[in-house]
């Protein structure tokens, strides 16, 4: 048996890259999965991903989960096709490439949080709300960074974001774990995405000297590690941080600097 057999899992920021690779395994493994980008452009791009893939049967739902109300309009959706939710990942997030801390306008730095933690929160919120009206209640995964213990430059708002996760889940695992619902987090480092695409291959071989293992994880890499956090494999796990980035956050300083 597949390990998401009939399982509602709905995965936030399916448009591309990440998101689209985690909502593939939760497809194969059974489940029935919503993707949900920002617009319905982009929710449909990775509906096209997907299909590309040979994979169907997932139901798209455009939803900025900045805006409440778009949040609980999927909600309403998933409550009609479905009537509950078994696993929420929340992929979703602004990158936040940005200007340098003292040229960065406060509402950028405000339109990233906005994403990244709101979003989180509204999305987790509502499907808490509808889990806890389940026997089974549910499980939720945050997709965190390596980023938030070690900081990289030029990325304030991406950076002080994903700090914000790794406090929020284990918030949220405390509230909720008494309540029977799990949360944990999956934190990448670096995920080759279609901006590595554009990457000079010196700067591919740099980038791969950060990481012990010498290679930047793949979306299947990260899926692996989420799917794991959702299953009944990790059933006594919660309030965790899983980190996938090669071993980047174990070493000190990669080979070429280090003496």
């Amino acid at each position: 048996m597949k390990r998401f057999e009939n399982k509602v899992v709905l995965v936030t920021g399916a448009s591309r890259n990440t998101g689209v690779g985690i909502a593939a395994l939760f497809i194969r493994e059974g489940a029935k999965v919503c993707i949900c980008g920002s617009t319905e452009k982009s929710t449909a791009q990775g509906g096209k991903f997907l299909r590309d893939m040979g994979l169907d049967g997932f139901v798209e739902i455009p939803c900025d989960i900045s805006n409440l109300e778009q949040v609980k309009h999927m909600f309403a959706v998933i409550a009609e096709k479905f009537g509950r939710i078994d696993i929420l990942v929340n992929n979703a997030c602004n990158q936040g490439i940005g200007p340098a801390f003292e040229d960065m306008d406060p509402d950028y730095f405000l339109t990233v949080l906005k994403t990244n933690m709101l979003g989180t929160f509204q999305v987790s919120q509502q499907a808490v709300k509808m889990m806890l009206n389940q026997p089974s209640r549910g499980v939720i995964v945050n997709l965190g960074s390596n980023v938030s213990m070690r900081a990289i430059r030029n990325r304030t708002a991406y950076v002080s974001s994903k700090g914000g996760i790794d406090a929020l889940t284990r918030s949220m695992a405390v509230d909720l774990g008494p309540k029977g619902i799990r949360v944990n987090e999956v934190a990448p480092g670096y995920i080759y995405t279609d901006r590595w695409d554009k990457l000079d291959e010196a700067v591919m071989k740099r980038r791969r000297l950060n990481t012990p293992i010498g290679k930047e994880a793949t979306a299947d890499d990260i899926a692996q590690a989420v799917a794991f956090l959702a299953s009944d494999a990790s059933k006594n796990i919660a309030g965790e941080r899983i980190v996938v980035d090669a071993g980047c956050s174990a070493q000190h300083m990669p080979v070429d600097v280090d003496c």
